[in-house]
């Protein structure tokens, strides 16, 4: 067939192409879907952000006031194990318990049989502080307080609060560092 010069040839796509065409589109928009569903998932997770920060600065503010109010000695504002075992804060992760009975104190070695911390939220109508009121526990989160002496000055202690939990198919960790003083 004779074809002029300068003119293309002006054939259509083929069944191949096209289905080439739709493949590749077909996967753009699943990854679109996934990557939705994922940041549906992370945001859902933003009350448990603020529950972390708020069991990380609880710890922090039981730790100070117990130590500035003459609760406990300087001793005692450490982790304990068998360098000083006067030190009233557990090492490692821990459940998220209510404060020790003896103590009043979170993440330390009264908080054994102590039962588990819960959320408050309203319940089928809607109101909080009435009778259908729902406890959520705290299973999911855990908390290391880990009480560090700063080399250069032993007056001086930072204290590091992780609180680790999922929210959906991601882990998380909230990290809150602080210092305290042995002075008053």
């Amino acid at each position: 067939m004779y074809q002029a010069p300068g003119r293309l040839s002006a054939r259509g796509f083929t069944l191949l192409e096209t289905m080439i065409a739709l493949l590749v589109l077909g996967v753009g928009i699943l990854g679109l879907a996934a990557m939705l569903g994922d940041a549906l998932a992370y945001m859902r997770g933003s009350q448990d952000d603020f529950i972390a920060q708020q069991k990380a600065e609880e710890a922090a503010e039981a730790i100070f006031t117990a130590k500035y109010t003459n609760g406990i000695t300087w001793a005692q504002v450490a982790n304990n194990n068998l360098a000083n075992p006067q030190g009233l804060f557990l090492n490692g992760p821990q459940p998220i318990l209510q404060p020790g009975a003896t103590d009043g104190l979170v993440g330390t070695v009264a908080d054994g049989g102590s039962p588990e911390e819960f959320i408050v939220t309203p319940g089928p109508d809607n109101k909080l502080g009435t009778a259908d009121d729902v406890n959520l526990p705290l299973t999911e989160f855990t908390r290391t307080i880990t009480i560090n002496n700063v080399a250069s000055d032993p007056n001086l202690r930072q204290i590091e609060i992780q609180v680790f939990y999922n929210t959906g198919r991601f882990q998380r960790t909230y990290t809150m560092y602080s210092y305290i003083s042995a002075f008053n």
